[in-house]
């Protein structure tokens, strides 16, 4: 993740893979991180995959990295506990130094969660959390999830008043909603709740922002959680921020750093994927009307089926993950067939698994009823999201509710016109500008 815009960059030096035939010459390799490249990523993986699926390259921040490109090499890569979490084992040149993470948070002491951690301690810490989202606290909070949807569609009704109506799904919806629903969770009060709105939308806006502000905005937030674990200490809830520290009280030994540190990465981690998810799932479905006029008719009917399969599959087909965080070889690895050194970074391409032919059907095609579906959008192996059941429920609720209250929503500009946020490891739209009228049922109805 760069507080910087992408930049040009060559496609790199080093191959592994298909060869084409004696005489025939390569096609020329693609351009990576441009912003023609951040609009529509597909075939430059494409290309990656058949010609170079395990590929070095020097990313935008000048740090070399592999690319792992084919799900069988990625689903191998994201399991091996030869691929460390921990930035310790990147054997980094100095012009690198603090560029494999999350802008900032080396500085402000947050380097300990479950993005940055090995054995051991990520298995302690992430039993810890995980009581956080079993299904039966996810379904708990279903209702709350509901009532800040229709909450943030009345809203925008409100503001458009009730004849045809403009807005921006991104800002006015899909950003606040998760961040709304996580700082629920933490426990952080919700007259709090939109200096954390303000704090994240820095940190999602990549180089739309001032320099340096993303590392600023984890400094803030960084103060106010230590206050509010201090706080929460003294006068514990029911919330995660809460069982954090009654675990740590009863000998989990959970230092308050650790407990900064992994409520800033649920926060973090927790609102972006959810963002993207909603932000590129209802773009995909705008963009493929007969997908989603199938979805209406199965929300009209009561069915729900088509639903948790669609959500699904939106999250192979354009997911809110581009790449998996960082991975540092701890010893020689071989990967797809291409031999990478101790030291060395990798990086996991989510989304060009995800279109793999050689594991999915028409993968380039979206198909809301597939269910041969064991995408990668949510990670694999030990790092798998903690968060996925609530990122779901979001996901679901959030389109079969805007389906439903807003059945004529529609693009409000070209899709050639929108831009996709600069960074390195989400995909997610700056805005999502829509048109609707104000023709829906009321809120539960």
């Amino acid at each position: 993740m760069h507080d910087q815009p992408p930049t040009p960059c060559p496609a790199g030096t080093t191959s592994a893979g298909a060869t084409p035939a004696p005489g025939t010459p390569p096609p020329p390799q693609p351009e990576l991180f441009t912003w023609e490249f951040a609009t529509d990523p597909y075939p430059a993986y494409a290309w990656l995959r058949e010609n170079s699926p395990v590929h070095r390259t020097t990313l935008p921040s000048g740090v070399e990295a592999w690319l792992v490109t084919r799900y069988a090499d990625a689903r191998q890569a994201l399991a091996d506990q030869r691929l460390s979490k921990n930035p310790a084992h990147h054997d980094e040149p100095a012009h690198a130094k603090g560029k494999t993470g999350i802008p900032g948070e080396r500085k402000a002491e947050l380097m300990t969660h479950l993005l940055n951690i090995d054995p051991p301690d990520h298995t302690r810490l992430r039993r810890l959390v995980a009581k956080a989202f079993t299904p039966r606290r996810v379904a708990e909070f279903a209702p709350r999830v509901q009532e800040l949807t229709d909450s943030l569609i009345d809203a925008l009704l409100d503001k458009h008043g009730v004849a045809e109506g403009e807005a921006d799904l991104i800002h006015e919806f899909a950003f606040p909603l998760p961040i709304y629903a996580i700082c629920d969770l933490l426990g952080v009060p919700r007259e709090d709740q939109d200096d954390f709105r303000d704090w994240a939308g820095m940190m999602i806006r990549h180089g739309g922002g001032p320099r340096g502000g993303v590392a600023r905005s984890v400094k803030k937030m960084r103060g106010y959680l230590a206050e509010l674990i201090h706080r929460k200490r003294l006068d514990p809830g029911e919330d995660l921020i809460s069982g954090l520290i009654k675990a740590s009280d009863h000998g989990e030994h959970l230092t308050e750093n650790e407990a900064a540190a992994m409520a800033f990465i649920l926060l973090f981690a927790g609102f972006e994927t959810t963002v993207n998810l909603i932000g590129n799932g209802l773009y995909a479905l705008l963009t493929h009307p007969e997908q989603r006029e199938r979805l209406q008719r199965a929300l009209a009917d009561g069915d729900t089926g088509l639903l948790a399969t669609g959500v699904e599959e939106l999250l192979r087909f354009d997911g809110p993950v581009e790449l998996a965080t960082w991975r540092f070889a701890t010893e020689a690895v071989r990967v797809g067939g291409q031999d990478i050194a101790a030291g060395d970074p990798v990086l996991v391409v989510l989304a060009a698994a995800d279109r793999d032919p050689a594991r999915f059907d028409r993968p380039d095609t979206l198909d809301l009823s597939r269910r041969d579906n064991q995408h990668l959008g949510y990670g694999h192996g030990i790092h798998y999201c903690l968060g996925a059941p609530l990122a779901r429920l979001e996901g679901q609720t959030a389109l079969s509710t805007l389906l439903r209250r807003l059945p004529d929503l529609e693009l409000a500009s070209d899709p050639a016109d929108l831009r996709w946020r600069g960074g390195l490891i989400m995909r997610g739209l700056r805005t999502l500008p829509v048109k609707f009228t104000n023709a829906q049922p009321p809120a539960g109805g």
